[in-house]
């Protein structure tokens, strides 16, 4: 297979975050993880096609049905980068507003989270649970296709609990005017159990009038080189895979090996957290919260080469204890960088 083609421009079409005959390779919103910080460093290290905010809570109730913090994830600095604002709620009227007022920040694509297998938005009938609703769900998405100017898509799992449940919906989102489509095969019951059926994928693409780009299980160079050949997908969503190894993208393009020595990967890991480490402490308040992120990316780096070092990290206590154990050598140099751009920030 031919090495990906590079995105320099943007695109001619534009309801579409990349431009046309590139085959893009997206970072996944990701709860708790594709925050500014960690997407700054994506951007400035391997520059993914397109990325995508945390799903943006779309509350019904209040005056400001979006919070602060995610007011500044929409108008947030991305490098020249498409950025694609994800929502995820259950109140038409309040999606409504929401969609305008992300535009009024700045936001060209937008994204309605219909795959979310988590926490109190599968019970009020949002995120995956609205795959048991197609007429509601069709009613919400034609009228926020009247209020959105530039793109629209939609991320999904194959069902709720069928995973044949996909196949009665390409109708409803070409309908209802959706630019292009994201599948994870799995449903929405399954959450990340099993394994992702990207032959779902591949009859999704051979069904769909749409775009439609593959997610779900691509931790390797090689796993994403065989999904997008066996699918015939017009791209990849990169979202475990990407956390635990940002060089994945760098990978697909074929301008960085496909699997690196157990000695490398150990020191792309370091160099990895040890400047993520930097961004988190501009970002959040607190060694203890820094910390506590960082411990997230962690949980995703399952390598058997890094396993011994992640074990160290996880126990570590402390953000210097993180950082030394990263490089002793350069602790204090993060330390002053973490200072500096405290001081930038003021």
């Amino acid at each position: 297979m031919r090495n990906l083609p590079i995105m320099s421009e943007m695109p001619l079409n534009t309801k579409l975050p990349w431009a046309q005959g590139s085959m893009p390779l997206m970072l996944a919103p990701m709860q708790g993880l594709t925050n500014r910080a960690l997407r700054g460093l994506f951007i400035e290290r391997v520059r993914p096609d397109v990325v995508f905010t945390e799903f943006v809570r779309v509350k019904a109730s209040a005056r400001k049905n979006i919070a602060v913090n995610d007011r500044q994830e929409v108008v947030s600095a991305e490098g020249g980068v498409p950025l694609v604002v994800q929502l995820i709620g259950n109140n038409i009227e309040a999606l409504l507003t929401a969609a305008n007022t992300v535009q009024a920040l700045g936001a060209k694509h937008l994204n309605i989270n219909l795959g979310c297998p988590f926490g109190r938005m599968t019970g009020n009938t949002a995120g995956g649970a609205l795959l048991r609703e197609p007429a509601a769900l069709a009613r919400m998405l034609g009228l926020l296709r009247r209020e959105i100017k530039g793109g629209f898509s939609v991320k999904v799992r194959s069902g709720f609990s069928d995973t044949a449940e996909i196949f009665s919906l390409l109708g409803l989102f070409a309908d209802c005017g959706i630019d292009f489509l994201i599948i994870h095969p799995r449903t929405v019951k399954q959450r990340y159990t099993g394994d992702a059926d990207h032959g779902i994928t591949a009859e999704v693409v051979r069904q769909s009038t749409l775009p439609v780009i593959a997610n779900g299980d691509i931790f390797s160079e090689a796993k994403g080189r065989r999904v997008l050949a066996e699918t015939g997908a017009a791209g990849l969503m990169l979202g475990r895979g990407a956390i635990a190894d940002p060089l994945l993208f760098e990978r697909l393009r074929g301008r960085y090996p496909g699997t690196s020595a157990p000695s490398r990967k150990v020191e792309e890991l370091r160099e990895y957290l040890l400047e993520l480490s930097g961004r988190y402490h501009v970002l959040f308040c607190g060694e203890q919260q820094v910390l506590s992120k960082l411990k997230k990316v962690l949980c995703y780096a399952h390598a058997p080469e890094v396993y011994p070092l992640v074990q160290q990290l996880k126990r570590c206590k402390s953000l210097s204890c993180f950082r030394e154990l990263l490089d002793p050598l350069s602790a204090g140099t993060v330390d002053s960088l973490v200072k500096s751009r405290h001081r930038t920030a003021l």
